[in-house]
């Protein structure tokens, strides 16, 4: 369909425009009269009650108060554009076009008739009565001929498409929308030999737009020609070398070139950049965590990044990451320590709950693990896991009874979950052995034991 905003202000125009617009294609003067009154008052009346009903939405209404003007004087085209309208609402298309093409007959070159009437063929997908009339409509507006294209790709007329597209980039220059259809045609067809060597002009034709390189170096590292790819990326930085964008691309040449250290400073630039936010940044910094994890001589590096980039030290997402490698690590504390930054930005989070629960018993901070779970309990009453660890604490701290209160109650919990049940007998089998009673410690232990041989 034509461009979005242009559509916008179509529609806005609309509202206030077409009413006016409207009384001004109905001359009244020329309405017949009869016997029966004023004719002529009886239509403005109708006319003006079909415009009501379509600003309420009431388009079956509107469609009835149109067809009793037509009756009355069916001359006016503002008539059947109107009921083509109220029909395309109604999504009954084929009366919509007849209706529409009644009001283009008396109006041919009316830009409002045409883009409806575009519209009706678009619904019903008649594309090749749709590229006839938006090839009308691209006088009006070079927005059209953007549809032309969209409508050739539909019907897989590439080569026309791309001639749309050549022509258009000529006139108004890259847009990313005609980019994205662009693509979709070179994926269809697998041309892509021929996407490069369009890149390829753009580079040589505007040497100093940093988008046309970065694409190109997406689509050669796509094809697997790593090298052009990182050619073309130290070529951006020497023609820019304030770029931020191109070193999303450097850090993983760098690396795969065994060029730690510009490694480390590319994706110190990009984790630092205002420029980039979201998803390319978190795939840097997991990048950059897991090269760490295999040389952690550059630990500091890592260290120094998370502490400092404000964008990592208040997401989550980034947060939980560096704690899960410490984990890897087995360095518990300093995975504890980035859990509880996390959780300070999502204090309902469940999970990193969990986690830190986990961590405090590994860590054999038990009267910590107990306070936590137990105001953990009040929030969620029903998590089977926070009765299991507020048991292990409290065993733990030598508090059996209270192990087996918190425990047998969780046991109600479990859903599905055979070895978390073997987890709650365990735990009941040794705070029973701590209060001596053998027999019962015995049943629980057995239990678990079955559980154990079964699974």
């Amino acid at each position: 369909m034509i461009n979005k905003h242009f559509k916008i202000l179509l529609f806005i125009l609309g509202i206030y425009l077409l009413p006016q617009y409207n009384a001004a294609q109905v001359d009244f003067n020329n309405v017949p009269q009869d016997d029966l009154g004023n004719v002529k008052s009886e239509f403005q009346d109708l006319f003006y009650e079909a415009l009501k009903q379509k600003g309420i939405e009431n388009y079956d209404k509107a469609v009835v108060a149109l067809q009793k003007c037509l009756e009355i004087d069916d001359s006016e085209s503002i008539l059947y554009f109107e009921l083509g309208k109220n029909y395309n609402k109604l999504k009954n298309f084929g009366a919509a076009e007849d209706a529409l093409k009644k009001a283009v007959s008396k109006d041919p070159d009316n830009e409002w008739y045409l883009d409806e009437l575009y519209e009706a063929y678009a619904q019903q997908k008649d594309y090749d009565k749709a590229i006839k009339t938006v090839k009308q409509l691209v006088k009006f507006h070079p927005d059209y001929k953007e549809d032309l294209a969209s409508i050739y790709v539909r019907t897989k007329d590439y080569k026309s498409a791309l001639k749309v597209l050549d022509e258009l980039d000529e006139e108004l220059g890259i847009s990313d929308s005609r980019d994205r259809l662009r693509n979709q045609i070179y994926n269809a067809t697998g041309r892509k030999k021929a996407q490069i060597r369009n890149l390829e002009d753009r580079v040589d034709k505007n040497p100093d737009a940093e988008k046309n390189y970065l694409a190109l170096i997406f689509r050669y590292s796509e094809n697997n020609d790593k090298e052009k790819a990182f050619e073309t990326a130290k070529k951006l930085l020497e023609i820019n070398p304030e770029s931020q964008l191109v070193h999303l691309a450097l850090y993983k040449f760098y690396l795969d070139d065994n060029q730690a250290e510009k490694a480390i400073e590319s994706m110190r630039i990009v984790l630092n950049s205002r420029q980039i936010n979201g998803e390319p940044k978190l795939k840097v910094l997991a990048d950059f965590i897991q090269f760490v994890s295999k040389n952690p001589k550059y630990e500091s590096d890592l260290v120094d990044i998370t502490s400092s980039v404000p964008e990592i030290t208040t997401d989550v997402k980034t947060l939980t990451e560096v704690a899960q490698y410490y984990l890897l690590k087995n360095e518990r504390k300093k995975a504890l320590e980035y859990y509880k930054k996390a959780q300070n930005i999502e204090p309902n989070n469940f999970t990193i709950l969990r986690n830190i629960l986990l961590l405090h018993i590994d860590l054999k901070e038990y009267k910590l693990a107990e306070e936590k779970s137990d105001e953990a309990l009040e929030r969620y009453p029903s998590q089977p896991v926070l009765y299991l660890l507020n048991g292990v604490a409290l065993n733990n701290l030598k508090q059996p009874q209270d192990a087996i209160n918190s425990l047998e109650t969780g046991l109600d919990y479990i859903i599905d979950n055979t070895k978390m049940e073997v987890d709650f007998y365990k735990q009941l089998g040794k705070a029973y052995t701590a209060l001596n009673n053998f027999t019962k410690a015995k049943t629980f232990n057995d239990k678990a034991a079955k559980l154990e041989l079964a699974n």
